[in-house]
């Protein structure tokens, strides 16, 4: 061998041996796809969790062990999930001595409630063993297990013990009104799944359209009984198949056909209203066609915003349903409704009477929110005024009811913060707990409150960065915005009056009156005082002012939400006129130049139903542009307000305004 050929193998031999070595290097270091020290973001947050030294290789494993055939279907589940991520592992019955690998397990897993969904996940750097007492908590504890995967494929070890607090932590949509294709469907059952969300609550009969098939009866989703999206309705074959779709993923559809009332489509169709003796009669036939037709457990059967004119007719068709085997459920307020019947609340301060069942959708309407209020508000609150499940409360429902025209399906996600507010209420409903009352606030900083929200802030930003990327997500973050508001000025009803705040040598610092966190900041709630605001006793004809500083690196243009207003996707609410941000004549300053308001394409318009909303809220209109310098800039808000009673109740007074950066 000759010296040359000597030393370039020596060098080979070295860079070899280098590579070995950062090697294992790369392989060993504390990365799991998350910050340095961080752990991964779980949501809904596990009731108890221990993370040790070590973790668990998803690149060495390659077999998921499963010895029970009624796990054989979840095993396949993580498989593909597994696969999706760019890993093929075998499903095997046969212990592999020595090799990493995944085992499911049903066992005894001890849990204060609710058994049934509980789980047991125990990672450590030789085997992952995921245990349940049935195979629905192997379901939970697999979405557990996904979220724990970081982009490198590594799962720290840890030991994790979950049950949910509530039994029925659903979501609600009214495709009556808006028709949503099936693929939309699917995509907001698979994201329930993702967050453990297990009831889907279904709205396809309304006043302006009937979208569900019943064999017998075609007039009923006939094109001319229809006022909006006419012909679009669910076959007998595609609702099934959305069932099935639902119970692979633990999920159980509950189908509200609405009765006596929001039937006006029914009565076009029939030619009879239900409360007649010949509706009764069909109405009884189409339950009967529907209970055989469609396999669910329960029927809601709504009964609410309706004039009782025929005291038999609820009784007898919950009689009727119970008769044949199913479950009811309707709204509470409402009708008169059988005692065995679940009572959904969507309104009244509290569940009274503790001889019924209820479920929670009070003040979880997520058209009638603010996208960042939404999650707050939702995280904030108890379920029911309940930490956990009892008897009389089993859970809560969000609910979607975009009354409003839409220009299509997807302004439905889009116009309302249906996947932030999907997740703060997984987070609320799994979790249990939250605080009394409702409110709208974050807090005041440094507080407890405020340093919870944040915490959980942090998780929800890292799932919209990790999974929805390509999908509709309005939340961004807000707890680092820091507010001092100045008032309250007498205005006495002269809503362009100007105030101290405004002027210069104004003392920003010694004249603060209160602080708040938040890019919304609602001093005062449409629906005060059931729901908090940050001013514990606003006052009518009075202004406030809100400032806040933001630094810049250099001189730069950014984007950023601004808005005075939640234009609720239900009531017919005006348009803002032309040149102002809202009627009550408010106004924000960017380091003293005034923000003008955007040119509105729908400016002055009279609120219609059937006029759809195009640019009136921040999250679905270009954000606005504001110049930054370098060093600290001053925002100035300036709030005033006359009476606290709208023009109609379609015009609510919701004292509010939203001014947030987006991060680059």
């Amino acid at each position: 061998m000759t010296f040359k050929r000597a030393l370039n193998l020596n060098i080979m031999k070295k860079l070899i041996r280098l590579f070995l070595i950062l090697q294992t290097v790369i392989w060993s270091r504390p990365d799991y796809g998350f910050a340095a020290g961080e752990k991964p973001s779980l949501l809904p947050m596990p009731q108890h969790i221990e993370w040790h030294k070590g973790y668990f290789s998803l690149y060495a494993c390659k077999a998921i062990l499963v010895k029970d055939t009624a796990l054989q279907k979840e095993a396949l589940r993580l498989q593909m999930i597994l696969k999706e991520k760019g890993l093929a592992v075998d499903i095997t019955d046969k212990e592999i001595p020595g090799r990493p690998v995944i085992e499911l397990w049903i066992g005894e897993v001890t849990a204060r409630q609710l058994s049934e969904e509980a789980y047991r996940l125990h990672v450590k750097p030789e085997k992952i063993m995921l245990t349940a007492n049935a195979p629905h908590g192997i379901f939970n504890g697999i979405q557990t297990l996904a979220q724990l995967a970081g982009e490198n494929k590594k799962i720290e070890a840890c030991t994790i013990t979950d049950w949910p607090a509530f039994s029925w932590r659903g979501y609600m949509v009214d495709v009556g009104r808006n028709f949503q294709s099936i693929e939309l469907l699917k995509q907001q059952i698979d994201i329930m799944a993702k967050y453990k969300l297990n009831i889907f609550h279904f709205h396809p009969t309304e006043d302006i359209a009937w979208r569900l098939e019943i064999p017998g009866y075609p007039q009923l989703t006939a094109p001319e009984n229809m006022l909006r999206d006419k012909g679009s309705y669910y076959s007998v074959q595609e609702f099934k198949d959305l069932i099935e779709y639902c119970k692979e993923r633990y999920i159980t559809l509950v189908p509200e056909i609405d009765m006596p009332g929001h039937s006006a489509a029914f009565t076009r169709a029939m030619g009879t209203d239900m409360q007649s003796s010949k509706g009764a009669a069909i109405v009884k036939d189409i339950l009967e066609v529907f209970c055989k037709t469609y396999d669910v457990p329960y029927v809601h059967i709504g009964g609410d915003e309706v004039e009782i004119t025929n005291k038999d007719f609820l009784p007898e068709m919950t009689a009727l349903l119970h008769h044949l085997g199913k479950k009811t459920i309707g709204w509470e307020p409402g009708g008169n409704l059988e005692h065995r019947t679940i009572r959904q609340l969507w309104m009244t301060e509290g569940a009274k009477d503790t001889t019924l069942t209820y479920i929670d959708s009070r003040h979880l309407y997520l058209n009638h929110m603010d996208p960042l209020e939404s999650v707050v508000t939702i995280f904030n609150r108890q379920i029911g005024d309940r930490n956990k499940e009892d008897k009389d409360v089993m859970g809560g429902i969000i609910c979607l009811w975009n009354d409003r025209k839409v220009n299509s399906e997807a302004d439905l996600l889009r116009m309302n913060p249906v996947y932030p507010a999907m997740l703060a209420f997984a987070e609320r409903s799994w979790r249990g707990g939250g605080n009394a009352g409702w409110t709208a606030i974050i807090g005041t900083p440094g507080t407890e409150e405020v340093k919870e929200f944040a915490e959980f802030e942090n998780r929800l930003l890292n799932h919209k960065k990790r999974y929805f990327s390509s999908l509709p997500f309005p939340y961004a973050k807000q707890t680092d915005i820091v507010w001092n508001l100045y008032g309250p000025y007498q205005n006495n009803g002269d809503l362009t009056a100007g105030f101290k705040p405004e002027t210069e040598g104004f003392n920003y610092r010694k004249e603060v009156s209160l602080q708040a966190v938040g890019g919304t900041i609602v001093l005062r709630h449409w629906w005060a005082p059931a729901v908090k605001g940050y001013i514990p006793h606003p006052k009518e004809n009075t202004t406030w002012y809100a400032r806040t500083t933001i630094w810049s690196d250099k001189d730069k243009t950014v984007n950023a939400w601004i808005g005075f207003n939640n234009i609720s996707r239900s009531p017919n609410t005006d348009s803002p006129q032309p040149g102002t941000w809202d009627n009550r004549q408010s106004k924000i300053w960017v380091n003293g130049k005034i923000i003008e308001p955007p040119a509105w394409k729908h400016a002055g318009q009279k609120g219609d139903s059937e006029i759809p909303l195009i640019d009136e809220g921040y999250e679905y209109r270009p954000p606005a542009e504001i110049k930054l310098q370098k060093g600290f800039n001053a925002i100035l808000v300036k709030l005033p307000v006359g009476s606290f009673k709208g023009p109609d109740w379609h015009n609510p007074v919701k004292w509010m305004f939203t001014f947030l950066p987006l991060q680059e």
